[in-house]
């Protein structure tokens, strides 16, 4: 018997809601994300409110700064069972 549940989902964000959410969680500015990335900070502040495309180039770039895989920055709504 497995003690363990996958959790359910409570929220949906998007895919600059979590860029910034994981920048956050890094406690860096996004000036400090633009001189660890090298992307300006006016560009990373039109991911963080959906107003850019995040692009794959600039999520492997964020990925790398923010420690974490560019499908979290890229995915933050997959869902597994529904992509079966």
């Amino acid at each position: 018997m497995n003690e363990y549940q996958i959790a359910k989902k409570r929220i949906e964000v998007s895919v600059g809601e979590s860029v910034k959410i994981i920048r956050e969680l890094q406690e860096l500015s996004q000036n400090q994300l633009a001189e660890l990335t090298g992307i300006p900070q006016s560009t990373i502040s039109a991911i963080e409110h959906d107003k850019v495309k995040l692009g794959i180039e600039r999520a492997k770039i964020l990925a790398k700064a923010l420690k974490c895989h560019p499908a979290v920055l890229v995915f933050p709504g997959w869902d597994i069972e529904i992509a079966a």
